[in-house]
């Protein structure tokens, strides 16, 4: 039944923002892969997926002049937009069986340095999955097109992850990261749409 709603709120947001709910698959079943080089557990795994399914769906209270804007945000837009981990834990959090995910949700966008928001947290701070996930989202926001550019290739991708490792990147997940990566690689490339089985 949940696995069911995290995809139907998935699919909401997906309604506002076109290809949030492709992105936001991919990075779940992708942050699993990291996930089990530290668990077995399904309880952690399922947090984790959900955390990373739903890390924006905050942005369901984002106002559709500044979601859907084409070009730059102005400052006080970005002010708008850097509200979306807090209204996404906001929803989540009152799921008493996604706390943990409401957690990674409302982190996804701290970096490992302390220099991210909303709080600027730092290092073991950040929720586990959050700094996974991280990881995740990066590789899948240079890999995958944008409207205004065309995505980049999985060397690209690594080349940068690898530099920000220890100032937005935890480096135990970039290390996790590259012993994955002939698995990522391939998952990258097939871009996959469905969820990952746990």
């Amino acid at each position: 039944m949940f696995n069911l709603l995290a995809e139907t709120l998935v699919s909401a947001l997906d309604l506002r923002e076109h290809e949030t709910g492709l992105h936001s698959k991919r990075v779940a079943c992708h942050t699993l892969v990291l996930a089990r080089r530290f668990t077995a557990d399904p309880n952690v795994l399922q947090q984790i997926y959900w955390g990373a399914l739903l890390h924006d769906i905050g942005k369901i209270g984002i106002p559709d002049t500044i979601l859907l804007k084409p070009g730059p945000l102005t400052a006080s837009e970005w002010t708008e937009m850097r509200t979306h981990p807090e209204k996404g834990f906001h929803l989540i959090s009152q799921i008493p069986s996604m706390t943990d995910a409401a957690n990674i949700i409302l982190c996804h966008e701290e970096r490992y340095d302390g220099s991210g928001y909303p709080k600027g947290l730092s290092g073991n701070h950040i929720p586990f999955g959050a700094r996974l996930f991280m990881v995740i989202d990066t590789l899948d926001a240079i890999t995958s097109d944008r409207p205004y550019r065309k995505g980049d290739s999985f060397d690209v991708a690594k080349a940068e992850i690898l530099r920000m490792a220890g100032s937005q990147f935890d480096p135990q997940a970039v290390e996790v990261f590259s012993a994955e990566e002939t698995v990522l690689r391939e998952m990258v490339m097939l871009k996959c749409h469905q969820a990952f089985s746990l």
